[in-house]
């Protein structure tokens, strides 16, 4: 059987690893005003940035459109028998059901969707492992079952600037985004049961990132951690500051970095900083 891999542009996995890996994407959107944007194609996350910081109202996201997932499905369908689709989390967006939809409407093709209930590399992870076993030769049921397994120790928190933007796109709780915004905290938030909650509420960025930190090094110490990505939002430094400081405690742990694209971004804003991983 012969196995294809997708997933949507929020797994943010450059395009050079998309095609090393064979990995299949389709692309949500961004929206400043009547302009519509697909990620990783007709905007970059650079370019989004700039852009950003030109406009007075956030711009908007949106899903892919049905028709163009069922396209995407016909086309596949030539060369594979199934796909394992992986997608950013249902609490956050329709992107995943919508797949579902589509793999309804599609002969000729197996379709089995993946709701990661988390988004950006952490996803990208579950894509990558998908690519590497349908490369193998094994089954759909034994790709998702790994898929299964690794969110039993996904692990992925972060940090905003400021909680407006993700109460303004509806991500957020508002009770939780005022107390956050009055008491000047920064929350260290993560997904929990498919949307984003705090995890703990701290008074500044460097405690908040060091407490992230601590929870990662932990595991580390205990060489549990399979794959780490460190994930910015328009501070590469931060990021690669963060890398070259785990790497230098725990060497022989895989490390990356990523970023918060413009989908993701316009929810986190400019500043924010993520850290996931997931255990052997």
């Amino acid at each position: 059987m012969k196995v294809a891999v997708m997933t949507d542009s929020t797994a943010y996995i450059p395009k050079d690893m998309r095609d090393a890996y064979g990995i299949h994407m389709i692309p949500l959107s961004v929206n400043f005003g009547d302009e519509t944007y697909q990620e990783e194609i007709d905007i970059s996350t650079e370019e989004f940035y700039r852009k950003i910081k030109d406009v007075k109202e956030l711009p908007t996201t949106s899903q892919p459109a049905i028709g163009l997932i069922t396209e995407k499905l016909e086309e596949l369908s030539k060369e594979f028998d199934a796909v394992i689709s992986v997608h950013l989390s249902s609490g956050i967006s329709g992107t995943y059901q919508a797949v579902v939809s589509a793999g309804d409407m599609v002969d000729g093709i197996d379709v089995y969707a993946f709701d990661s209930e988390i988004s950006c590399m952490a996803q990208g992870f579950y894509a990558i492992e998908a690519a590497e076993m349908a490369k193998e030769n094994k089954s759909p049921e034994a790709i998702m079952n790994r898929l299964y397994e690794m969110q039993e120790t996904m692990h992925g928190f972060f940090m905003v600037d400021d909680l407006t933007n993700l109460h303004r796109g509806g991500r957020l709780n508002g009770a939780q985004a005022l107390v956050g915004s009055l008491l000047q905290v920064k929350p260290v938030l993560h997904f929990v049961d498919k949307i984003i909650v705090p995890f703990e509420k701290i008074r500044t960025r460097k405690k908040a990132l060091n407490r992230i930190l601590s929870m990662l090094e932990e595991d580390a110490r205990e060489d549990k951690v399979a794959k780490v990505v460190f994930v910015h939002a328009n501070d590469e430094q931060a990021a690669i500051d963060l890398k070259e400081d785990f790497n230098e405690k725990y060497p022989n742990t895989e490390a990356l970095i990523s970023y918060f694209g413009p989908v993701i971004g316009t929810h986190v804003g400019e500043g924010a900083i993520g850290v996931c991983w997931y255990y052997k």
